[in-house]
């Protein structure tokens, strides 16, 4: 993939994230009703925080469309032109040659070349690449014109679910960095029952317990969605 082999650059302007995932929360929370979570049980989750799980994603609009929109680009992929803004066939063709080249390979493996390969790609803010404030990119959209922290974090998804993983096992993860204090979108593979870090700003793939500067707020795969909680 010619543009995917690109080093990731950093976003020149962090702060225009400021509040982004706190105001899609709330705008979740507020679409579900303050009773959704009444009668389910909190369990322990990651980043020393407890979760509550509902299989009620109608809210997630940005979520469901982008998955959506990428089960109409596996279809037309092959239709697609070089270098297109759309969908661009050289880069998705260039994706799926690279996901074929991990099958069979172990678990660690393929977790770490998909990180690698997704975080090579630059770093675009949404009023820039799309005139939104915010927007989740399907992988099609990110193979064409990169994208920010949830659109790494869905290519991501994406190409494990392609590789076998089991939903279940992952999750888009919505956070706020308390060092930068602005919002972040993260993916969470558990692996052997541990969760485990893919980041486009941190190059290694790296256990949850060791990162220390995200508090989550939200977390979703093609299953349910889970509203994380503090722990005092």
């Amino acid at each position: 993939m010619t543009n995917m082999i690109l080093p990731a650059s950093e976003p020149k302007n962090p702060i225009a994230l400021r509040g982004v995932v706190m105001g899609l929360f709330l705008c979740i929370a507020l679409t579900l009703g303050s009773n959704a979570y009444a009668s389910v049980a909190t369990k322990p989750s990651f980043f020393n925080s407890t979760e509550q799980v509902s299989t009620k994603l109608t809210a997630l609009k940005k979520w469901n469309g982008a998955l959506a929109r990428y089960s109409q680009e596996r279809s037309q992929a092959k239709q697609g032109i070089c270098g297109d803004q759309k969908l661009n066939a050289c880069n998705f063709d260039k994706w799926m040659t690279f996901l074929k080249g991990l099958k069979g390979k172990d678990r660690v493996s393929q977790i770490r070349a998909v990180n690698d390969y997704m975080n090579r790609a630059p770093y675009i803010v949404d009023p820039i690449n799309w005139g939104r404030k915010d927007y989740w990119a399907s992988p099609g959209e990110f193979m064409a014109k990169f994208g920010d922290c949830e659109d790494y974090a869905i290519a991501k998804y994406i190409s494990l679910r392609l590789l076998g993983y089991d939903e279940m096992s992952l999750r888009v993860v919505a956070v706020k960095d308390l060092n930068l204090k602005i919002g972040h979108a993260i993916l969470i593979v558990f692996y052997k029952g541990k969760p485990y870090v893919l980041d486009n700003q941190i190059k290694q793939v790296v256990p949850a317990r060791k990162v220390k500067h995200y508090l989550p707020i939200f977390s979703i795969n093609e299953k349910a969605w889970w509203k994380h909680t503090p722990n005092s």
